[in-house]
């Protein structure tokens, strides 16, 4: 059972970080906020709309190949429910080859080319750009984040001080339905460090997201080693999977895969980047295993 107490505590904590945040924005107006749909950029944006007002809180969508057609589309329809000024650009980071050979640096030529789509709007507004970034995501490999910060780019649930658990708590106290939503991070991050970024890759690993999202796992990664779909869930849906395995195949299989197995480990987010520490070790001992990360 919860202590009281505890309860109220965090409530206060929520309040007083969502009474910063709108401290922040106003000091920072006009904003431009990079807008997915996911949990962090949605507060924010809304927050920013709510703070604001549309005429100085312009939410827009990076469009690519990286951009699972479900989360375009979720997007879009949160945009128009809130009442959000939005616009949808395109980045260009499929035609960066170092984005593309998929390198442990590759967040961060995808926000440079976010920031290279940004920086043209936010200047025709006057506006700073703004990313919904909290503090548990300064704790992981996230070359992004340096690279848009270095561009000029803020960070306004950091600097409010928001935790994702907080950020979370905030967007449920002001009623948003995403405030439960997975986190569903760019596909290109299904790919081990090292396997090449296309466009059809990334389709295949969308169509078999999309597929086990119809069959009720929503919270999932599809890992991607060429012909083999590696399948993470949380441990407790693995046995669901194991139950619906005639059907889990089937889908992942009409996607494009030839072989589907399950990770028994379950869902780890960014667990991929585990191998960057393994690289720097075995370098360290003069092993020249590959790198596979992501």
């Amino acid at each position: 059972m919860t202590d009281i107490r505890t309860a109220s505590t965090a409530d206060t904590a929520v309040s007083e970080r969502l009474a910063s945040l709108r401290a922040l924005l106003t000091e920072a107006a006009p904003v431009v906020v990079a807008f997915s749909g996911g949990v962090d950029s949605s507060l924010l944006a809304w927050v920013a709309h709510d703070e604001l007002g549309p005429q100085q809180a312009h939410a827009v969508t990076a469009v690519s190949p990286s951009l699972a057609e479900t989360e375009r589309g979720e997007a879009r329809r949160l945009a128009g429910s809130w009442g959000l000024r939005y616009s949808e650009v395109e980045t260009l980071e499929m035609e960066r080859a170092a984005y593309r050979s998929n390198d442990s640096l590759r967040c961060a030529h995808c926000k440079d080319a976010l920031m290279d789509a940004l920086e043209p709007l936010a200047t025709a507004e006057g506006a700073t750009v703004t990313l919904g970034v909290n503090l548990d995501d300064l704790g992981d490999h996230r070359p992004g984040v340096a690279a848009s910060e270095s561009r000029g780019a803020r960070f306004p649930l950091v600097e409010a001080g928001f935790t994702k658990e907080e950020v979370r708590a905030a967007a449920h106290s002001l009623g948003l339905e995403v405030w439960d939503k997975p986190a569903a991070p760019c596909l290109a991050s299904r790919l081990p460090y090292g396997t090449p970024v296309s466009a059809p890759v990334l389709r295949t690993v969308g169509r078999a997201e999309a597929a086990l999202a119809g069959l009720g796992f929503e919270e999932l990664r599809v890992r991607h080693y060429d012909d083999l779909a590696r399948i993470e869930v949380p441990p407790d849906r693995l046995g669901d999977v194991v139950d619906a395995r005639a059907a889990v195949v089937a889908a992942v299989q009409a996607a494009g895969y030839s072989y589907v197995t399950l990770d028994l480990e379950g869902l780890r987010s960014g667990n991929l980047n585990a191998a960057l520490g393994e690289a720097a070790g075995d370098a360290t001992a003069g092993s020249h295993a590959p790198t596979t990360a992501g």
